[in-house]
């Protein structure tokens, strides 16, 4: 694990299961804001996924779907956004910040996922770089990024689109300095290719769901850009050995202890997604992952403090007895 420190921060240990706020703490805080993830981080759970795409003047900015989800967003008179959903990539950044992100529409069923989130307003879709530059406050001294690029299923085939986005994403951690504290993450195994030629320095983690697990409503999907898993000769992780990869993140559903055992064997550390009933949770930590995403930061760590286990290492770190 030397050669790239950033993956100490995603390490498992006995006595020690690694917690990352996925998307912030979506089920509590909006998504993949500014106001989610300083929540997060507060909370004492410094490790954060969140998803990147480009808009139309190839700003990196932080946001699920391709699309701005009507159930999620509201325009400039305060109402939620009606018929077709606007597309990330056909609007400049200026526009995009137009729109509120703070709540959902609870009449939806993306927004009856979540009751628990609170809703808030004025709330803009951030910028990679707003968010990296937590990083460079004191508050932010620990934080570390498990960085998700999503590829667009349109363009995903033609790979200056794809290279232009990835030399986006390094470019803004890099002038930063954030290197050592970033991991490259991502469904689109194409994409962590072009990652490991442009961006050496830092580690690639490999997404993964099986076929037959069904994806999230409100979703965007990322089958399409995945790799054919049933086409595969070898187990996923090894694949995932074989493609470069530092890191493996599959589906809770495809964990069970015999491929984590097999994955550590391999060398790689596994964080699965995304986790967030109680059975689950306590199912991967039997199953000996290093890392849970989640969208419950707090019910997490109250299933690890009940078992006496920790998320973060130092002397701050409570311990239940």
């Amino acid at each position: 694990m030397t050669q790239f420190p950033q993956l100490d921060g995603f390490h498992g240990a006995p006595g020690l299961v690694r917690l990352i706020g996925h998307r912030g703490a979506r089920g509590v805080m909006p998504e993949n804001t500014i106001e989610g993830f300083e929540f997060t981080v507060r909370s004492g759970v410094v490790a954060l996924e969140f998803d990147v795409v480009l808009t139309r003047d190839h700003i990196p900015v932080v946001t699920h779907n391709h699309h701005l989800l009507n159930a999620a967003t509201r325009g400039t008179d305060g109402k939620w956004l009606q018929g077709e959903e606007l597309k990330v990539s056909a609007l400049p950044l200026s526009q995009l910040q137009s729109y509120d992100v703070g709540g959902l529409d609870g009449r939806t069923v993306y927004g009856q996922r979540f009751p628990d989130q609170v809703f808030m307003s004025n709330v803009r879709v951030p910028t990679l770089g707003d968010l990296l530059d937590m990083a460079l406050k004191p508050q932010g001294a620990e934080m570390l990024f498990l960085l998700e690029m999503k590829s667009d299923p349109e363009t995903a085939h033609i790979p200056e689109m794809t290279e232009r986005l990835v030399s986006e994403v390094v470019k803004a951690v890099r002038v930063r300095g954030l290197e050592q504290r970033t991991v490259l993450h991502s469904f689109d195994w194409n994409l962590l290719e072009i990652c490991g030629r442009i961006a050496p320095d830092m580690p690639r983690s490999f997404l993964t769901i099986m076929p037959k697990n069904a994806d999230d409503p409100g979703e965007d999907s990322s089958k399409s850009v995945a790799p054919d898993f049933a086409s595969m000769d070898v187990p996923v992780s090894q694949a995932v050995v074989e493609a470069g990869g530092h890191m493996w993140c599959p589906h809770y559903l495809d964990v069970t202890p015999e491929v984590v055992s097999q994955a550590h064997e391999l060398g790689l550390l596994v964080t699965t997604w995304t986790v967030n009933e109680v059975d689950d949770l306590h199912r991967m930590v039997d199953a000996g992952v290093d890392g849970i995403v989640t969208d419950y930061p707090g019910r997490a760590q109250r299933v690890l403090l009940e078992r006496g286990l920790v998320w973060n290492e130092g002397p701050d770190q409570m311990v239940a007895e």
